[in-house]
């Protein structure tokens, strides 16, 4: 039989105190966003322009700021 491979190669294992920042004394904040399907507890993964739940698979695209296409806001008054 096959012995089972252990230490870092297992992908099951995740850092959860990563997730968790604290103020103070006796105060604990979340670093990461909750899913809102799934509900508190289920972390949402942080990407370049989105959020993603590993577990639903909801995505959240973030939203970028973009230059408004008014020509009229372009043009100079005398």
């Amino acid at each position: 039989m096959a012995d089972k491979k252990t230490g870092s190669a297992n992908k099951g294992e995740v850092s959860v105190y990563k997730f968790y920042k604290t103020e103070g004394e006796n105060k604990i904040v979340r670093t990461k966003r909750d899913c809102p399907r799934c509900g508190r507890g289920v972390f949402m993964a942080e990407h370049k322009d989105r959020f993603t739940c590993g577990k639903c698979g909801f995505t959240e695209f973030q939203r970028t700021e973009r230059r408004s296409g008014n020509k009229s806001e372009s043009k100079v008054q005398p």
